[in-house]
């Protein structure tokens, strides 16, 4: 059979990298702001467009041969690395279905009870996690400022910057260290590459354990010294890592695995698992179960049902429960400060919500006022992270070392300098905060003295001295009018929105949902001082503008309504809010969908994921099935020789070959048998159960192969067909396929429309999707969609003309401010 030369098809680069015969990367050369390349997993030489381009002219033809020319490249830390889709389609052939009817009620109870009981291992697991990440970042924050304040009050500041800038950089260094040379997947958030998890795309190594020890670890360093991150975006990332590696039965590749797991061994059941990590990395975070199980259902994930729902909730529960416990633990035996404070949890319940109509228009203007501060935090954010990339990409793992240390010199001097700027203010009278004490001079607390005189608080330093809940925790606090001058929560905005800029890409675990918080807690409060100087405008307390300026900036940001608005109740405890917030964060979100994605999804677009938004492209409509269908088909016979399909697996990366039976005495056409998998062919390669002629022979092959036979491996490296090697007289042979083979793989004619086949594949989360001829008389089949083919990427490659009817989102550009201006002008001619 002849397997015909594929060429890749790689859209908006300057320039590509070529692969080696190994599927290994020669010459990355990152000239673009995303990497967009071709599905890896592609189970047929079809759908593709047969046009050379000029990575094939770079590379020699031994280079090309036999290698993954139709891979998706995508950015994973800060190298290109190949990916595949995952699969969730149940398999139905001979052998899987003798095996679900072999199975016992026995072991059908086994299965369930072992499913609940690796969902309680999960937020048992995240949450003790996060206990200890909440315990170390704040013993080392306490020992970092007592050192830091001990100096200061002697009136040794050299001594004492040294040290505080000493610590900040060789906590960043060692984030960053972990991060550059053992596990770079374990830098930034996580949400995003979870999120791509769960929409169906397997990164290498974001599961993994390495990246799950490196990114405790480096969550750790990069809080505690001194960044302007959070530690709810690395929890997600945790919780999904646990999940991971409770599902595919341990790491083979660390001699951890579990055999009795091995009914977990499919990405059905894996994302289900990894749903329920998210959900618990949130709850974990926030102290806010609900909002977990929410973020789960809301931002995360892509598929979702109703029993997911419940092991979601249990998981987040177990996770509650395990946090409530250590904090009441804590506070009996004094576990430093985390039993004071570790966990955010920012009680305003006790204060007045009264407002009126004349409340509501300071409220609508955080609303519209935080949606465009935070799309345009999201613009600039993918501006620095794309150069940030490109830098890393070009200079190596020393390149993130000097950008670490330097973000981390800025940040330091910021908060050791900006505070001088700020004038001492007397201590309040009637104290009725949390921290009762004016001023401090231990590690937290609301009123730093920070040379002051006594009964006196330098108030920038008590947002610029303290943990980042804590900040949060002085910004939301109530019944405190006089606590901040303007000018201070002025020079702390601005400063806090360029750290949390300038620190997000650098190469270390690094939330965002703590520094957007805290920005926009900070021009919250700045607008609650504004309103409340005005007469009538008095009914709500500073506090909670900042709980709105909050919640506006992370609407305008991430784009998420309910699950944000759940998340912030908890974390307030206080319900009467709830109307305001979510006023706030539908109009945030309103207004930040005007200029771009979120945050999260504008990441997911840099890495080069091939993410499937939820709706289909308007011009989708207008294309059929068969229009992105173009090359030749590999296919293999039900009895088909072993030579065969060895050179076909050693040829091409396909994951899937259709199966094609010859025509027979009644019906001459030959017909569409099935679908069968890459991994199943290796499977059978490597037992030998071959046949000495081309006839179908009567076997029991339940007797020989097991389900467990063809479970997908973890994170660890699957069967290779290098590592299989086949005598001539056994490459002669046959092996009868129809027993291996999915007899009913999805299906689509191929007249329907492209927007139609693009819901059923991302409602069904399928890897592959057929395409079959609605007329009889020609081929059974006539090409096979992927991932690849719905990417808006490689459909206005191949019909460049509809271009112009994607719809596009506004863009604020000088001809459009011209053109306001000009109907500005307009108006005024009416004016008398």
């Amino acid at each position: 059979m002849e397997v015909k030369e594929q060429t890749t098809d790689l859209q908006n680069l300057e320039d590509f990298a070529c692969v080696d015969n190994q599927g290994s990367l020669l010459q990355p050369l990152l000239n673009g702001e995303s990497i967009i390349g071709i599905d890896d997993e592609l189970g047929v030489t079809t759908c593709r467009r047969q046009k050379m381009v000029r990575a094939k002219e770079r590379c020699t033809s031994n280079s090309f041969s036999g290698s993954n020319e139709t891979s998706q490249l995508a950015i994973i830390g800060a190298k290109v690395s190949h990916i595949e889709s995952l699969d969730y389609e149940i398999i139905e052939n001979d052998l899987f279905k003798q095996d679900w009817r072999a199975r016992t009620r026995i072991q059908i109870l086994q299965y369930i009870i072992l499913k609940w009981t690796l969902v309680f291992l999960i937020g048992l697991f995240t949450g003790l996690t996060s206990i200890a990440i909440n315990m170390a970042v704040e013993s080392i924050e306490g020992a970092k400022l007592g050192k830091t304040f001990y100096y200061m009050d002697n009136n040794r500041r050299a001594i004492a910057f040294i040290i505080f800038g000493g610590i900040n950089l060789a906590l960043v260094l060692f984030s960053v260290i972990l991060c550059a040379y053992f596990a770079p997947a374990a830098a930034g958030s996580g949400i995003p590459e979870v999120k791509a998890y769960l929409n169906g795309i397997d990164a290498p190594n974001i599961l993994a354990p390495k990246t799950l020890l490196v990114k405790i670890l480096g969550s750790i360093g990069a809080v505690a010294g001194g960044l302007d991150v959070g530690k709810e975006g690395p929890l997600v990332h945790v919780g999904a890592c646990f999940a991971s590696l409770l599902g595919q039965g341990g790491s083979r590749r660390y001699h951890l695995t579990w055999k009795w797991l091995r009914y977990f061994k499919n990405d059905r059941d894996r994302r289900d698992l990894v749903t329920c990590g998210a959900a618990a990395g949130v709850a974990a975070a926030f102290r806010a179960p609900v909002g977990g199980v929410l973020f789960a259902l809301e931002e995360a994930a892509s598929w979702w049902r109703s029993s997911l729902l419940w092991r979601a909730f249990f998981t987040t529960a177990v996770v509650a429960v395990v946090l409530q416990t250590a904090i009441n633990q804590c506070k009996s035996d004094n576990c430093g400060m985390f039993g004071h404070g570790g966990l955010i949890l920012f009680d305003i319940g006790d204060v007045s919500v009264d407002f009126g109509l004349s409340e509501l228009f300071p409220v609508i203007v955080l609303g519209i006022v935080g949606g465009i501060l935070g799309s345009f935090f999201t613009y600039l954010n993918g501006k620095i992270v794309r150069t940030y990339s490109q830098w890393h990409s070009k200079h190596g793992p020393m390149a993130k070392l000097l950008q670490a240390a330097l973000v981390s010199v800025i940040s330091s001097l910021c908060m050791f300098v900006l505070p001088w700027l700020a004038t001492c203010m007397h201590c309040p009278q009637n104290l009725v905060h949390w921290d009762a004490q004016c001023p401090t001079k231990g590690e937290s607390g609301n009123f730093k003295q920070f040379a002051c005189p006594s009964k006196e608080y330098n108030d920038l330093a008590s947002l610029f001295f303290n943990t980042n809940d804590d900040v949060i925790r002085n910004l939301l606090s109530i019944n405190t009018p006089n606590e901040f001058h303007a000018v201070s929560l002025l020079i702390f905005l601005v400063s806090s929105y360029v750290l949390a800029l300038i620190t997000y890409g650098t190469a270390v675990p690094s939330g965002l949902f703590i520094p957007v918080i805290i920005s926009g807690a900070t021009y919250g409060r700045l607008v609650g001082m504004f309103m409340r100087s005005l007469n009538g405008l008095k009914k709500l307390d500073e506090g909670l503008y900042a709980f709105l300026g909050a919640a506006s900036l992370l609407g305008g940001s991430m784009r998420m309504t309910v699950s944000l608005c759940v998340i912030l109740l908890e974390l307030t405890n206080n319900l009467l809010m709830l109307p305001l917030a979510m006023l706030v964060l539908l109009i945030s979100k309103t207004i930040g969908d005007l200029f771009n994605h979120s945050v999260y999804d504008q990441i997911v677009h840099i890495k080069g994921l091939p993410f499937l938004e939820e709706y289909p492209e308007p011009y989708m409509k207008h294309l059929t099935a068969l229009d992105v269908c173009t090359g030749s088909l590999v296919t293999l016979s039900g009895l088909e020789r072993v030579g065969t399909i060895v050179d076909v697996l050693k040829m091409t990366n396909h994951n899937a070959f259709p199966v094609i039976d010859d025509g027979d005495s009644i019906s001459k056409s030959p017909t569409f048998f099935g679908l069968i998998l890459r991994s199943h062919l290796l499977v059978i390669l490597k037992h030998r159960e071959f046949l000495s002629s081309k006839t179908i022979v009567s076997v029991d092959h339940a007797q020989r192969f097991t389900s467990v036979d063809f479970a997908k491996p973890g994170s660890g490296k699957g069967s290779k067909t290098v590592d299989i090697e086949f005598t001539e007289q056994e490459r002669e042979m046959f092996v009868d396929l129809h027993p291996f083979t999915n007899t009913s793989p999805y299906t689509v004619v191929d007249t329907m429309s492209l927007a139609k086949a693009f819901t059923l594949f991302r409602q069904l989360g399928l890897r592959h999707l057929c395409v079959v001829p609605k007329t009889s008389g020609t081929k059974p089949i006539v090409g096979i969609l992927t991932r690849h083919d719905f990417m808006p990427e490689h459909v206005l490659n191949l019909y460049p003309q509809l271009k112009q009817s994607r719809w596009k989102r506004l863009r604020l550009r000088p001809s459009i401010i011209r053109r306001a201006t000009q109907w500005g002008s307009f108006w005024k001619m009416f004016k008398i």
